[in-house]
């Protein structure tokens, strides 16, 4: 079990590196603070948004800040899964077959409107973002720790794209949008001389190694059963709803539980309340959500049929804890 004092050490970096990547990225501080959740949680990001919002700055951003390697796969229709995940190529100087890493081979991976790959090569990152390893000529080679993808999606221009399907969809731990900033930020963000964007700035406050250790240490923080028995009549309410075609999975709430004990210790508790789960519910479960057609048609969206589940599923009380 974790205690009290590591619970505050993780606060205190949380703190440190939102600060450093708000720092590049400015007035988005819930969606940073989202990013680094499914980064401790060991999960991916996929950012739906329109271009020229900051995602490449975001993702560079969290790489610079915790010490680590970024790369960025901008993704076309004649990419090929190879340009990905490497190959093997012939080495004329020793005469043998090398391994030749591709970009997956990073901290933080920014796969830029994913959505124009191939299904094929969209397979092999979503692949490697599952299994953390790249097996080529039957030998796997491990990703480095942290491994965390940002995938984007252009949801304006959709010529060319191919959609991501549901089960894919359901491979990333969360999905968000940065969007645009405030009319304060984005003066800020305009002004001669401003430090917004600019990678260099962005100060490296921890290491992988670190956040490493405290993503294993947060897996056990405290979750009581009257809380996961709240999780679970979730995913009954979003599976009886007759608006939706497809319900939560069990692997959508168990990430709902490791989000939301990364979520809790991010706000100094050593123990998940109900407001954890409600506070990450949609980003967790709304994009595994699957409307019917006449749903779809009447125009309702999935974070609509979530919010009208966490009303309806009774809340345990606190006396619970």
């Amino acid at each position: 079990m974790i205690d009290a004092g590591e619970v505050s050490a993780f606060r205190d970096l949380h703190t440190r590196l939102g600060d450093a990547v708000e720092g590049a990225v400015r007035g988005k501080r819930d969606v940073v603070d989202l990013v680094l959740v499914a980064m401790f949680a060991g999960g991916h990001v996929l950012l739906e948004d329109v271009p020229g919002t900051g995602k490449t700055t975001l993702a560079r951003a969290v790489a610079g800040a915790l010490g680590g390697v970024s790369r960025r796969v901008q993704f076309t229709p004649d990419l090929l899964p190879s340009d990905v995940t490497g190959t093997s190529v012939y080495d004329p100087q020793t005469g043998q077959i090398r391994f030749r890493p591709g970009p997956v081979f990073a901290n933080i991976v920014l796969a830029d409107e994913i959505n124009r790959a191939a299904a094929k090569t969209q397979s092999a990152l979503l692949e490697v973002m599952e299994e953390r390893t790249v097996t080529i000529d039957g030998v796997g080679h491990a990703v480095p720790d942290p491994f965390l993808v940002v995938a984007t999606q252009n949801p304006i221009d959709l010529d060319g794209t191919y959609r991501l399907p549901e089960a894919q969809l359901d491979r990333f731990m969360l999905r968000t949008s940065i969007g645009y900033p405030s009319v304060e930020d984005e003066l800020d963000v305009l002004r001669p001389g401003s430090g917004a964007g600019r990678i260099a700035d962005v100060h490296t406050v921890s290491s992988p190694r670190e956040i490493s250790a405290f993503s294993g240490r947060l897996s056990l923080l405290h979750v009581a059963d009257p809380i996961l028995q709240y999780i679970s009549g979730l995913g009954t309410g979003t599976r009886s709803d007759e608006r939706l075609r497809l319900g939560s999975s069990t692997r959508g709430l168990r990430t709902l539980v490791r989000c939301a004990q990364v979520y809790a210790a991010s706000k100094g508790r050593h123990f998940v309340v109900p407001q954890d789960v409600q506070d990450i519910a949609d980003p967790v479960l709304a994009h595994r959500l699957v409307l019917t057609r006449e749903s779809v048609l009447a125009g309702v969206t999935t974070s609509e049929v979530l919010a009208d589940v966490l009303s309806r599923v009774p809340v345990p009380k606190p006396s619970a804890q």
